[in-house]
């Protein structure tokens, strides 16, 4: 029998829930290419009503779905404004520059939050070639930090006064940053003419990802899902775990966070380890091991073969990110098994 792994890397690796495979089973279809798939048509709507948008279009995957909003919003040749570490910019392999010929504008903010004031002042510096700007909420790399709703507002402010920039949030894991601060997410982008929210992750979807906005928005994401292939047929079995997701699965995120905020309490300084605790707002826990005694490649090796894994995301930062999956034992067991690393 193999070792069991305790896979801390990403909450990419959740598991569908017993429900969700059943409702696959159940799900009632129909053909999407036409509108006419019952299933997705009900996820649409329950998106679009729990985002506090319009209308919601389902999509394959978080970086196409992001790709879309960016496409349909802007044109050839412009700059696009997002947070230097965002993952639109790092993570999904420069789709903007490739499919729409746009430019980044990076601006380094602080875990992951951008300063309004000079958001504003890009914005006047690059008068007139600005068409988008993007917002990561939860923020990854940050450590699964959550933008404060006060700033989204405070960036729509100068967008507004600098020709009506349009907004777009990346929001992988959006519902994470909702239950941290205890709104309906609907509140986390009321300010944003754009959403992107993944069904997977935290959610526990096995696939799939929805985007949300105006009604005039939508008929034009539906142009650009078809030219880059994500148009579906009888995509209902894609819809409805997701349906289950948004009804029984969020909630319950705040135990994923609660087991960051444990492991994180617990290994913080110890051999070395640096956890920043002010990013661990959410299920995710950056370790710094710049002064430690072990790297992060062998951290990581070593703490493999003794069976959790990490996810290394530079030379000095290992990744643990927490899930339904990882349980209370789980995550005593991976606080452990790193002591053991160090000691070996």
């Amino acid at each position: 029998m193999s070792k069991k792994i305790i896979d801390l890397r990403s909450d990419t690796s959740s598991s569908p829930t017993a429900e969700m495979i059943e409702s696959i089973r159940l799900a009632d279809l129909g053909n999407d290419g036409f509108g006419e798939d019952p299933t997705v048509n009900e996820l649409q709507e329950l998106s679009a009503k729990m985002l506090g948008k319009e209308a919601a279009l389902l999509v394959p995957s978080g970086v196409q779905g992001n790709l879309i909003c960016i496409l349909a919003q802007t044109r050839k040749g412009q700059f696009m404004i997002g947070e230097a570490d965002c993952h639109i910019f790092n993570n999904e392999d420069n789709g903007y520059a490739d499919f729409g010929s746009l430019r980044a504008l990076p601006v380094k903010g602080v875990r992951g939050v951008m300063d309004v004031e000079e958001v504003g002042n890009v914005l006047e510096s690059h008068s007139g070639q600005v068409g988008l700007i993007t917002v990561e909420n939860t923020h990854n790399r940050a450590g699964g930090t959550v933008i404060p709703i006060e700033n989204l507002a405070g960036i729509k402010k100068v967008a507004d006064a600098n020709g009506a920039i349009k907004i777009h949030v990346d929001g992988s894991r959006l519902f994470n940053a909702a239950v941290a601060l205890n709104v309906e997410a609907g509140e986390l982008t009321k300010p944003a003419d754009t959403v992107m929210l993944c069904l997977s992750k935290g959610l526990c979807a096995p696939v799939g990802s929805v985007i949300a906005g105006s009604t005039e928005f939508i008929e034009s994401a539906h142009e650009w899902r078809r030219k880059l292939g994500g148009q579906m047929r009888q995509a209902g079995i894609i819809a409805a775990p997701g349906i289950v997701a948004l009804k029984t699965m969020v909630g319950r995120l705040q135990e994923d966070q609660r087991k960051a905020s444990r492991f994180a309490t617990v290994l913080n300084g110890y051999e070395g380890i640096a956890i920043d605790m002010a990013t661990v707002q959410t299920n995710i826990v950056n370790l710094d091991l710049a002064r430690a005694r072990l790297n992060a490649a062998t951290l990581v090796s070593k703490s493999l073969e003794l069976g959790v894994a990490f996810f290394q995301t530079d030379d000095t930062v290992v990744r643990a990110v927490f899930y339904n999956d990882i349980s209370d034992d789980d995550v005593e067991t991976a606080i452990e098994l790193i002591k053991k690393a160090f000691r070996t």
